[in-house]
């Protein structure tokens, strides 16, 4: 397959594509505990650390912005704090592994310096260990940049998906750039990545959320596309598409879950309603996936889909 020349398509349309399509999903609310009343929300997919599956988390009061980062453990299906563990003052975690290493981060808030209520700036931070108890920051994106990204390539390079905003990125382009290894990371690499074209019009945004090595040297890109509407409500949709990091050539955009695929339940606020945030995926057998994701950032979602990444391995 060969995919033709791209044409940037808006949420209005990838949802109407989206909603054409026929599918089988499992959906299961993801359950916390020990964290005070407090939500849970923007999950990572779970992964293993010394033997034992982990969930990162961003927990918050629901009606505030100042969140914790926390590492939950499983017993009886219910995800609790992991013992003797590290939290960040951090939103929206994310982790992956690079070079035998963990690697994980999310967005620090910065606040006027008089007014400690007040957020001005945020910061993306990174994380580097052997394990989730040896953890130490090596890195920091540029102000205002979120959904930064890192993935170790076939060739054992290391690609970053970027998203800056204003001049360059508008509300919020991906871009995408290839360093050698972790020590050639500095902000020139976040600020001078190739913008992928063609992704989104100029009043609608996304970024990656989580990327997948793929069986031939291509990557698949879980994101979010989002807009507002005329009220100034937010949409945000879970999105994939492909990478060819060498050649550049990539696949259309197309959504994969939406707010309506989770049952109703509380929102932060009410223009938060109709969201949903990638925080990872798990491929599993049989051409299916799960999806873990943040819904109304209020609550946490598993869902079971047929694998959006296979088309793009047959290239």
């Amino acid at each position: 397959m060969t995919f033709n020349q791209l044409s940037v398509k808006t949420c209005a349309e990838l949802l109407q594509e989206f909603q054409q399509l026929e599918r089988f999903k499992k959906v299961d609310k993801v359950e916390f505990s020990g964290v005070g009343g407090r939500d849970v929300y923007n999950i990572t997919a779970p992964f293993i650390d010394e033997g034992h599956p982990v969930v990162v988390g961003r927990v918050e009061e629901r009606h505030s912005e100042f969140s914790q980062v926390f590492f939950f453990s499983c017993t009886d299906d219910i995800w609790s704090p992991r013992e003797h563990t590290h939290t960040y003052n951090l939103q929206d975690p994310f982790m992956t592994h690079v070079h035998g290493e963990l690697i994980f981060g999310g967005v620090e808030i910065i606040t006027a310096a008089d007014n400690p209520n007040m957020i001005i700036s945020w910061v993306t931070q990174f994380y580097r260990g052997i394990n989730i108890d040896s953890l130490c920051h090596f890195a920091s994106g540029p102000g205002t940049m979120k959904d930064i990204r890192m993935i170790e390539l076939q060739d054992g390079r290391v690609g970053v998906f970027t998203r800056p905003q204003g001049k360059k990125g508008g509300r919020g382009q991906i871009g995408f750039t290839i360093i050698p290894s972790l020590a050639d990371l500095n902000e020139a690499t976040f600020l001078d990545a190739e913008l992928l074209q063609d992704q989104f019009v100029p009043e609608e945004w996304g970024g990656a959320n989580e990327v997948h090595l793929l069986k031939n040297g291509w990557v698949g890109v879980l994101g979010h596309i989002a807009c507002f509407d005329d009220q100034k409500n937010k949409h945000y949709y879970s999105m994939v598409f492909g990478l060819n990091p060498y050649t550049m050539e990539r696949s259309p955009l197309k959504i994969i879950a939406v707010r309506d695929d989770f049952p109703e339940g509380p929102e932060k606020r009410p223009d938060l309603e109709d969201v949903i945030f990638s925080g990872g995926l798990i491929r599993k057998e049989h051409g299916r996936v799960e999806l873990s994701v943040g819904v109304s950032d209020a609550e946490a979602y598993r869902i079971e889909l047929p694998d959006p990444f296979l088309e793009y391995e047959a290239q």
